[in-house]
């Protein structure tokens, strides 16, 4: 999570840079916010949808696999996004959910019916 935040806030960075040149002041308030909010999103999504890993997930060679094996959907990409940030919000404890689940499903695998799965070393 700490890669992906990493690059999510490259992101915001690149969006606001423009922002501020052109308003020449410091951007803020709830459009920014919509704005920045739908960028994370984005992020997540495309990269859970279209390669079932994002770039955080590819250093440590995690990906996402739903229930029966296959790639995600849009709507469960989405479901995950959201079951993560309550799982954020709540301090942690939708992370910390694996390790009273038999299957170690975070709130996010459960909300969504994925599951993340360790890919095996490539070898050389």
């Amino acid at each position: 999570m700490l890669y992906d935040s990493l690059l999510v806030l490259a992101l915001w960075m690149f969006t606001l840079f423009p922002l501020v040149v052109v308003s020449n002041d410091f951007v803020y308030g709830p459009a920014v916010r919509s704005l920045l909010f739908l960028e994370m999103y984005l992020f997540f999504a495309y990269f859970w949808v279209r390669r079932g890993q994002t770039l955080g997930m590819l250093a440590w060679r995690l990906a996402l696999h739903n229930d029966d094996g296959g790639p995600l959907t849009l709507t469960q990409a989405t479901l995950r996004f959201f079951g993560a940030l309550a799982s954020f919000i709540a301090l942690g404890l939708g992370y910390l959910w694996i390790l009273v689940d038999p299957q170690r499903r975070s709130w996010s695998d459960l909300v969504s019916a994925s599951r993340v799965v360790k890919l095996p070393k490539k070898s050389a």
